[in-house]
């Protein structure tokens, strides 16, 4: 009995343990990325594409290395990378402070909630000509609507995550006699962090986003201005070399953001670790 009730357990086991997805492959964000430009090549290679449409890899390659060599793209991604840094910056720190005061006060979800979800329910970018009438046209309304792309979406997630933490956290907070600090400190931070690093995960893709739009309007710089340059002379591979360009930057911050996250709360036992 003893035997066959340790194979009937064993059994169990190994059927729980491939419910799971298994460890992580090596290199998995890049997996995906890597088929498509194998498929991109082949189809190329075997003259499927159009080359004046979709140039072959290998041509976006060498306008790229041109680019480069002349001076120009460095100087189209420090402008890009300087606008990016600056908006999603304002943008975090906006997002957090005011997921924060509407957590952790009835008053100041009561004054900014509401505002909040009515900001979200504007398309960002159809904020632009107001914005330019307020701002102007220069660099400072493209740093304010980038702002306005990444605080959303942190804000969202991060109060979110303060409104699920359990209330017997906090009403164990309040039996052991915590202060507001050490509450912040041992019950809302720890609470918060997975939903801020998914907000964290959005603002940074949306950073990306809003920034191929603004840099296409009255901008002599940038990633957007170097595409939109190309447009009008029909240069597709450089089109695509700023494509290019913009995926490495948000597929190499995304996966930043991802490792600080699995450092930072290394602690949960989830699938993804």
């Amino acid at each position: 009995m003893s035997v066959a009730g340790d194979e009937t357990g064993g059994s169990q086991v190994r059927r729980r343990r491939r419910l799971s997805p298994g460890k992580r492959l090596p290199a998995a964000p890049i997996v995906g990325p890597a088929l498509v430009l194998a498929l991109w090549a082949a189809a190329s290679a075997a003259g499927q594409l159009d080359p004046a449409a979709i140039p072959a890899p290998w041509t976006v390659l060498r306008t790229g290395v041109h680019l480069w060599t002349d001076g120009t793209l460095p100087n189209d991604i420090l402008t890009s990378l300087r606008r990016a840094a600056s908006g999603f910056a304002i943008g975090l720190v906006a997002g957090v402070l005011l997921a924060l005061a509407a957590g952790l006060s009835r008053v100041g979800e009561a004054l900014i909630d509401g505002t909040v979800q009515l900001n979200r329910a504007i398309p960002a970018l159809g904020l632009i000509p107001l914005f330019i009438l307020w701002l102007g046209i220069g660099e400072t309304f493209k740093v304010a609507i980038i702002a306005i792309v990444v605080y959303i979406p942190i804000y969202l997630n991060t109060h979110a995550a303060l409104s699920g933490i359990d209330s017997r956290f906090v009403e164990l907070a309040e039996v052991q006699g915590l202060s507001r600090f050490q509450f912040v400190r041992q019950i809302v931070v720890p609470g918060a962090l997975p939903g801020f690093f998914v907000g964290l995960r959005l603002g940074v893709t949306g950073s990306w986003l809003g920034l191929v739009v603004l840099e296409q309007i009255n901008a002599t710089s940038g990633l957007g201005y170097m595409m939109f340059q190309a447009q009008n002379y029909g240069q597709s591979d450089v089109i695509l070399v700023g494509l290019v360009v913009y995926g490495i930057f948000g597929l190499v911050s995304d996966s930043t953001v991802r490792l600080f996250e699995r450092r930072v709360l290394s602690w949960r036992r989830t699938l993804s670790n």
